[in-house]
C-alpha cells in the first residue's frame, strides 16, 4: 500500500513539474546600429519581443549644435511612450536644455505630453508628435536593415594594436573597409583612443564598415539610455 502511494505521489509530482509553465528566455532579441549623417552621429539600440517592437533608444551627437538621447516603448506594433532629453546650442540664446515626454494610446494619439525647455513648460505641436513616431519607425527599419547586412554598433578603446570592446573582448586583427583621412590613420596608429564604429566582430577579428566616433582614450563607452 505504501509502495502504491509513493508511486502515485511521484507520478503526480512529475505531472505537476511538466505542466508548470517555463519562462521563454529567448523571447527578447537585441540589436544595435548607428550612422553618421552630416554633423550628426547616431547610436541605436533596439529590442524585440517575439519579433515585435518592444523598446529602443538612441544617442545623437551633433557636435557644436548639441546632443540628445531618447527612449521609445511599444505595445504591440504601436508606439506608446517616448522620452527625449538633451542640449541644443544656439548662437543667439546659448545652450538650451530640454526634455520631452509623450504617452500615446493604442490609436497613436497623444494622451499625455510634457515639454520643458530651460525649465519652461511648452506645448508640443502635432507635427512634432508625428515626427517622433516617424523617427521611431525609421530607427527600427535602419537597425534591422543593418543587422541583415551583418552590422552592429561596436564601442571600445584602441591602443594602436589592440581593440578592447566595451564588453571586455579584445581584438588584434582590425580591418577597415572605409577609406580614412590621413590624420585619422595617424591618430589610430599613435594615440590611445575611444572608438565607435558600425561593423562586425568575429573570432578572427573585427571589421570596421563606418567609423562613427573617435575621441580621447579617457572617454567612457556610451551606454544605452534609460529614461523610461
Amino acid at each position: 500500500m505504501k509502495r502504491i502511494l509513493l508511486v502515485s505521489l511521484l507520478a503526480a509530482s512529475l505531472l505537476g513539474c511538466s505542466s508548470s509553465p517555463s519562462p521563454n528566455i529567448n523571447q527578447f532579441s537585441d540589436y544595435t546600429g548607428g550612422q553618421t549623417l552630416g554633423d550628426a552621429t547616431s547610436f541605436y539600440w533596439y529590442t524585440e519581443k517575439l519579433t515585435r517592437p518592444y523598446s529602443a533608444a538612441d544617442y545623437v551627437n551633433m557636435n557644436d549644435y548639441g546632443w540628445y538621447q531618447s527612449n521609445y516603448r511599444w505595445s504591440g506594433d504601436t508606439l506608446r511612450e517616448f522620452v527625449r532629453e538633451g542640449v541644443q546650442n544656439d548662437l543667439e540664446t546659448g545652450s538650451v536644455t530640454y526634455r520631452i515626454h509623450v504617452r500615446f494610446n493604442k490609436e497613436g494619439e497623444a494622451i499625455y505630453q510634457q515639454y520643458r525647455r530651460n525649465g519652461k513648460v511648452l506645448p508640443v505641436k502635432k507635427a512634432q508628435l508625428e515626427n517622433y513616431q516617424r523617427e521611431a519607425s525609421l530607427l527600427v527599419e535602419r537597425v534591422k536593415e543593418q543587422d541583415s547586412d551583418g552590422l552592429e554598433l561596436v564601442q571600445g578603446h584602441w591602443d594602436g594594436e589592440t581593440l578592447e570592446t566595451c564588453s571586455g573582448i579584445e581584438f588584434n586583427n582590425i580591418k577597415f573597409e572605409q577609406s580614412l583621412p590621413s590624420f585619422v590613420v595617424s591618430r589610430l596608429a599613435e594615440v590611445e583612443s575611444y572608438v565607435a564604429f558600425l561593423g562586425s566582430t568575429r573570432l578572427t577579428g573585427a571589421k570596421v564598415e563606418q567609423l562613427l566616433m573617435l575621441a580621447d582614450g579617457a572617454k567612457d563607452c556610451i551606454p544605452r539610455p534609460e529614461l523610461i
